[in-house]
């Protein structure tokens, strides 16, 4: 099993590394375009941001510094940090330029702030693809997934809780990003989820370990939209107060490192997303239904906003495993 586990972290690792590399060579290709755009045509390119002609020369040499850069990472092989972080820098100059044009009464600042968005929007990109090649013996030598640990205590007992939770299709009464969970034969089950930008990813999921009242701990199967793979575990409370429920997840954003920046974007911390699911378990389990204020939005049954909290919590539910271990 230790094998089989590791060829597959290894083939994740892999597909990381393919992401991140393609996406160095599209900015690669980017960078030689406006570059090449920049220096043949300054004037069109200024008028385009919103510039004054005169600007032409400056134009012309940032062009030169965007086609070294792109020429840098074709040239640095399969990992061009240093010229991605190049381009960082050249990236915080172009921003700087147009702080300054948005400040000039000669500029067109409607077409400044449109320039302005698309230099955030591929400077994000540069970090984002920076991050992931400088990293590669770092995030990469352990899968390079999106890796989450949390924990919460329900009052149930780890039987009740293992037998709602054994019972994939109720998943999505308290996990807001699934759509649906479909058992599909003995230990698999079939999954859609929610995904950045209104789309949605499917899996076939199978049970690698199922312990009753104890753990239950899961994978994606082969060609999976999102590889992922975890644990649910089910300890007893401290002086009979419940149960402690532990969730372990790793997964592979759809889109890879830019997948993890969009989900970011749309306020999808992972971390956060499970402790809200929790949330939302403890309060079916103990009340039947999901606590919400009068201004919850639901969309499609599910909660868009976060279900209600304690007053001051500790991320994870470190404070209320911390009072059930203080009854020992």
């Amino acid at each position: 099993m230790a094998t089989q586990e590791g060829a597959v972290t290894k083939q994740r690792a892999g597909l990381l590394n393919g992401n991140a590399e393609q996406l160095a060579r599209g900015l690669g290709w980017f960078s030689i375009g406006l570059g090449l755009a920049e220096v043949l045509a300054p004037r069109g390119v200024a008028r385009v941001a919103g510039l004054k002609g005169r600007n032409a020369g400056l134009i012309r040499l940032f062009g030169l510094r965007e086609i070294a850069s792109g020429i840098a990472i074709f040239m640095q092989g399969k990992r061009p940090a240093g010229a991605l972080w190049s381009r960082v820098v050249g990236d915080a100059l172009d921003l700087t330029c147009l702080g300054v044009a948005f400040a000039s009464p000669d500029s067109n600042k409607g077409r400044v702030a449109f320039a302005t968005a698309n230099v955030l929007a591929v400077t994000t990109l540069d970090v984002l693809c920076a991050q992931q090649l400088s990293n590669g013996n770092g995030r990469q030598a352990e899968g390079g997934h999106t890796r989450v640990n949390n924990s919460i205590v329900v009052n149930g007992s780890p039987a009740e809780l293992y037998r709602f939770w054994h019972d994939f299709e109720n998943l999505p009464r308290f996990m807001k990003h699934l759509e649906s969970v479909r058992v599909t034969g003995a230990g698999r089950s079939h999954w859609v989820a929610k995904a950045p930008g209104g789309t949605t990813v499917e899996w076939d999921a199978e049970v690698t370990e199922d312990r009753p009242n104890e753990l239950i701990a899961w994978r994606s199967l082969e060609h999976a939209d999102v590889y992922n793979a975890g644990s649910v575990r089910f300890e007893p409370a401290p002086g009979g107060r419940g149960t402690i429920i532990r969730v372990e997840l790793s997964y592979d954003p759809p889109g890879g490192v830019v997948g993890r920046a969009v989900a970011k974007l749309f306020g999808e911390e992972p971390g956060q997303q499970i402790y809200d699911d929790l949330r939302c378990l403890k309060q079916v389990i103990e009340t039947g239904e999901v606590v919400v204020s009068d201004g919850t939005v639901w969309d499609n049954g599910l909660l868009t906003q976060r279900p209600a909290q304690p007053l001051s919590n500790d991320e994870g539910g470190g404070q209320e495993i911390g009072r059930a271990q203080a009854g020992r």
